[in-house]
Formats: C-alpha cells, sequence, structure tokens
C-alpha cells in the first residue's frame, strides 16, 4: 500500500519565493463594493476662467463707483469723490482676492492700486479737504498716478495671461491716464488764469470774512447792479455792461466762491448773497440809487435785495429770470431741479480731471475776445463747479425767499423773456413777474434763446435798450415807454 500524505502549509511560513528574494508585502484583498463607500478624495476649489474673474472685477468697480454717485446724490466734492474711489477700489481688491481664490493665475499685484485708491477715498471721507487743498494736491497726485499706471501695465504684461482679460483692463489704464493728464493740464491751466485774472481792471472787498470782486465803469445815476445767472460770472455781461457804462454808472461782481471772489464760510442763500452785495457796494461808497439787473437764477437774487433793502432800488430788469414760483407753476421744474442737482455733484470732479475744460471751450462765443476768455475759464474750475453745486442745492430756499417781494409800487420793471427752447408754461409766470409793478413793460424777445439775451449782439442791445429805458424812467420819475 502506498501511503497517501497530506501536507498543509502554514500561513506564516515562508514560501519559497519568500525565501529567494525580498518580502513581499501582504496581498491585498479587492474591494468590497456591495454596501461599503470609498473615502472622499479632497476637494479642490473650482477654477474660474481668468477673463470671468476680469470682468467681474471690472463690473463690480464701475457698479461700486456708480452707487457713490447715487448715494452722494449732489453732495460736496469730498464725499462724491471719496465714494468713487472706494468703489474703483472695490474693484481691484476683488481682481485681487478671486485670482488668488479661484484661478492657477494670482493677481496680487491688484492689491496695491486697491490700497491706494482706498486709503485715498477713506481720507477724502475723514478729512473732507478744502478746495485750496484740493487745487495744491493737483500739482502732486497727476504724475504719481500716471507712474502706478506704469507699474500697473507692466503687471498685466508680465503676469495676466494673454486670454485672461488683458483687453479689458487696457482700456481701464488707458483712461484714467487720459484723466491724470487732463486733471495736471487742469492745474497748470488754472494756475495760469489765476494770474491773468489778478490784472484785470476792478478790486477786492473785504466783506467780512471774505473779499468780493468788483468792477465798475461809467459815471452817473441811478448804478446799475448786474446779477449773473446761476454758475455765472460777471464776465458774463462783458457785451452789455460796456453798452450801459456809456449812459450810467455800471457795476458787475463775482458772488462769493466764483471768479475771483473768495469763498464764503456761511451758507450761500438768497438773504446772504443781497447781505453780502449790500455790504459790498457801501464799502465801495455806493449807497443808491439802484437799478438792478438780473439774469435768470439772477432775478431771484436781485428780488431778494429789493425784498431786503427797498430804499435803495429805483427800478429792476429781469432778464429771462426764474420765476419765484418755479416749482409750482412750471411742471416740469421738479424733475430738472432733482436730476440736475445730482449732476451739479460729479462738476467739481470733472472739473479736476479737465473735462469742464473741454465742455467751456467753446461757450459765449459771442463775448468780447477778454469776457469770453474771463468766463471760460472760471466755468472751467473745480472752485467754480462746487460753487455752482452749493448754489443750485440752494434754489428751493432762494426761490421762498425772493416770494417775499409781491408789490413793487409804482418802480420801473422791465421783463425780457426768451421764447426758443423755453420750459413747457414759462410764459405765464414770466408775465407774474411783470404784474408785479404798476410801471412794468413785458417783452416777449422773438426768436431769442436764454443765453442770447446777453451774448447774442442783436438779442443783447434789446437788453440794453430796456435796462437804459429802466434807468430813464428811474432818474426822471416817468413811466416806462
Amino acid at each position: 500500500m502506498s501511503q497517501h500524505r497530506t501536507s498543509v502549509q502554514d500561513p506564516a511560513a515562508p514560501t519559497s519565493t519568500d525565501r529567494d528574494g525580498p518580502a513581499a508585502e501582504p496581498a491585498t484583498a479587492p474591494p468590497m463594493t456591495s454596501g461599503l463607500t470609498p473615502d472622499p478624495a479632497p476637494r479642490r476649489h473650482t477654477r474660474w476662467p481668468m477673463r470671468a474673474v476680469v470682468a467681474v472685477s471690472l463690473i463690480t468697480g464701475l457698479a461700486a463707483a456708480a452707487a457713490g454717485v447715487a448715494v452722494s446724490a449732489g453732495g460736496t466734492e469730498p464725499v462724491v469723490d471719496g465714494l468713487v474711489l472706494l468703489g474703483f477700489a472695490t474693484g481691484w481688491a476683488l481682481l485681487w482676492a478671486l485670482s488668488v481664490q479661484f484661478t492657477d493665475h494670482p493677481q496680487r499685484w491688484a492689491a496695491v492700486p486697491a490700497a491706494v485708491l482706498g486709503v485715498g477715498g477713506a481720507a477724502l471721507l475723514i478729512f473732507t479737504p478744502s478746495n485750496a487743498t484740493l487745487d495744491a494736491l493737483g500739482w502732486i497726485w497727476p504724475p504719481a498716478l500716471v507712474g502706478m499706471l506704469v507699474w500697473i501695465t507692466s503687471r498685466i504684461r508680465r503676469q495676466l495671461p494673454r486670454r485672461g482679460g488683458r483687453w479689458m483692463l487696457y482700456p481701464v489704464v488707458a483712461v484714467t491716464a487720459l484723466a491724470a493728464v487732463g486733471a495736471g493740464y487742469h492745474t497748470v491751466a488754472q494756475s495760469i488764469n489765476h494770474e491773468s485774472a489778478e490784472s484785470l481792471p476792478g478790486q477786492l472787498i473785504d466783506v467780512g470774512d471774505h473779499r468780493l470782486f468788483l468792477s465798475c465803469s461809467g459815471s452817473g445815476e441811478p448804478t446799475v447792479i448786474m446779477e449773473p445767472g446761476l454758475g455765472e460770472t460777471s464776465a458774463a455781461w462783458g457785451l452789455l455792461a460796456p453798452t450801459v457804462a456809456e449812459h450810467t454808472r455800471v457795476c458787475v461782481y463775482d458772488r462769493a466762491g466764483r471768479g475771483r471772489s473768495e469763498p464764503s464760510p456761511a451758507p450761500q442763500d438768497g438773504d446772504q448773497i443781497a447781505a453780502d452785495l449790500h455790504t459790498l457796494l457801501d464799502r465801495a461808497g455806493i449807497t443808491g440809487p439802484l437799478v438792478m439787473a438780473g439774469h435768470s437764477l439772477g432775478g431771484l437774487y436781485v428780488l431778494d435785495y429789493t425784498a431786503r433793502y427797498p430804499e435803495q432800488v429805483a427800478g429792476m430788469v429781469l432778464v429771462d429770470a426764474t420765476p419765484p414760483t418755479a416749482f409750482t407753476a412750471l411742471p416740469d421744474y421738479p424733475a430738472f431741479y432733482d436730476m440736475y442737482r445730482i449732476a451739479t455733484g460729479l462738476f467739481p470732479g470733472l472739473a479736476r480731471l479737465g473735462v469742464t475744460q473741454l465742455i467751456y471751450s467753446s461757450s459765449h462765443p459771442e463775448l468780447p475776445a477778454l469776457a469770453r476768455e474771463q468766463a471760460r475759464a472760471a466755468l472751467s474750475t473745480a472752485g467754480q463747479a462746487r460753487s455752482q453745486r452749493d448754489e443750485f442745492a440752494m434754489v428751493p430756499t432762494m426761490v421762498a425767499q425772493a416770494g417775499a417781494v409781491t408789490d413793487l409800487g409804482g418802480r420801473p420793471l422791465y421783463v425780457l423773456t426768451a421764447p426758443v427752447d423755453a420750459q413747457t408754461g414759462w410764459l405765464t409766470p414770466q408775465m407774474d413777474l411783470a404784474a408785479l409793478s404798476d410801471n412794468s413793460i413785458h417783452l416777449v424777445v422773438a426768436g431769442a434763446d436764454h443765453e442770447a439775451l446777453l451774448d447774442n449782439p442783436t438779442d443783447a442791445a434789446t437788453t440794453g435798450r430796456a435796462i437804459t429805458a429802466v434807468v430813464d424812467a428811474a432818474r426822471t420819475g416817468t413811466p416806462l415807454n
């Protein structure tokens, strides 16, 4: 019989393969697929296309800046500009943060413009610098901004992929560079214009806490006082003042904060402007009788002055004047006021970028050369824009103050109305103005628009005749004819 031998191998005993080579690792059992869930793999952040990050950042920055303008709604220059800068800073900060978190091309350099603009915007909001301080800073920040833009351009070229949205950032850099160049030009031009204005005829007279510019010509009484309209200076009367000065004494002046006059620390409503003008004339030795001529918004100042100092006013000329009933008698005026007040909040900042110099470079084309250059230079400054913004904000108060005049008695009154491009309902309140006096003439100047009554030679001649007619009537005590 043969023996049958069964051998059982010890699992722990080494095999021949084990003996012949290095120790092998225990075999791994195949994974079980029923009832068990494998450990999840580490989650990786979603990758965004770089151009999407750039687009989101730009859109957000522009939206934030626009929101700042809307929130400030005609506020002061530091507030509006500060909020706009913070909005742009938000865009650059997003480019930095989103590119680091969600792309393979982190744009850490974007933190630099975010910080610079953010600090600048916060400083404007916190310190609210004066117009003089911002004028001085105008010599510093434009070249500094150009330097930063050169650096930003180099970062874009080196670190942003060609298809990563460069084409969206380059226009931003270009527009910002144009703004910096415009700001530098504005600063230089403003300095030159200021030096030129110092040599012009006239004088600065202290009226308490600031000085006002006054220029008089001609001789005789009554003295004609000419009030320009919204945002304008004495130069707006440059065509008419010399003509009327051949007939009597004429005085033009710049209200506080515009032209050659210094800004006032006090709010400039109609009563304050009338008080300043009264002090100005008194210290210049001009006590009356006066013929007050007011164009546009200047008509409100003329009425307010007459309400406060009726004994001085011998006659009045209202040249397409804003009526005290503007908010109630003109159906489109309230909406116009709300829209334009927001717009005036942007004017100072735009002026510092040189934008208003482009806008007003062709204004007042028919004024005499010297007056035309004065008007354009004044209208393009940030200080003038600040004054205009503050003035327009006071309109609701000023119409109420001017409305105190309800009867001019027998004082000669000439009302001139421009029908071209006039607001809806404009004629009726003009007729109401003429009804303030028992001795009045209301003339609708055919073919004339609002500005033509001052700077178009033909229509301005009509205005000149109206002024001299009131002067003659005040001199002789006779009715207008």
